[in-house]
Parts: structure tokens; sequence; C-alpha cells
């Protein structure tokens, strides 16, 4: 099944529309959780709330993070993240991979406790397109 990029945008806006205004983000060491319905895994390194309006407007079947996304990192000692998981309160809504310089969100370099942490990218690409 193929959409046009019209619908893939709609698709794209939807999940920030669901999620809602201000989310949090966090950062886990560890292996990732099956699916957003799992508990938590894996060792929380920084949680930050995004800003209330976290993402661009999709176009051309993507969608890009939007202001600044940054927090204090809270555990971890020298540590890459392998996860995210973005929640409005405590419902995941969207998990993926992180790392530096690679995966669905990526940060500024490794992660000591009470550092300040950057995400550099993030974006979501629509399936089926």
């Amino acid at each position: 099944m193929q959409y046009s990029t019209t619908v893939n945008n709609a698709r794209l806006d939807a999940v920030e529309t669901t999620i809602g205004a201000s989310p949090t983000l966090t950062l886990y060491l560890g292996s990732a959780p099956a699916n957003c319905a799992a508990a938590d895994t894996g060792t929380a390194l920084v949680t930050m709330t995004l800003p209330s309006d976290w993402m661009a407007n999709a176009a051309a079947g993507a969608k890009a993070m939007a202001g600044s996304w940054s927090g204090t990192a809270s555990g971890g000692s020298a540590a890459t993240p392998t996860h995210f998981r973005i929640k409005a309160g405590a419902t995941c809504h969207l998990q993926g991979t992180a790392g530096i310089g690679s995966g669905e969100c990526q940060v500024n370099g490794t992660i000591t406790s009470g550092q300040a942490v950057s995400i550099s990218s993030f974006s979501i690409t629509a399936a089926n397109t």
C-alpha cells in the first residue's frame, strides 16, 4: 500500500497532536522494551521536557524536531544512550533508537550525571510512501 505525500504528512502531524504539548523524552542505556505498552527498561540517563511545539510541520513525508531539546543528566558515567521513550504523563507513545551520531534520536556526546545533554537530531519518516 502506498500513500500520497499529503496523507503521509497528515499521519506524521497526527503523532505530535496525539502525544500533545510538552511531553517528556527519556534517554536510556540498555535494551529497549518490546513496544510502547511494555514497562521501561534499562538505566534512565536523562529526562527532559520538550518544548510545547516540539516537532516542525511534516514535509515531504518527514517530521523533524523543533526548538531546543535539552536537559540535565541524572544517571550514567560516560554512557552512550541506546534508546529513548517519549511520554505524555506516564504513557509511552513513541520509542526508538538513540546514540551519538546514529539512531533516530541523536545526542551531542556521552552522558555523565549532572551534565547538560542536548539532542542534536530527531526525526520521524512516514512508512508506506
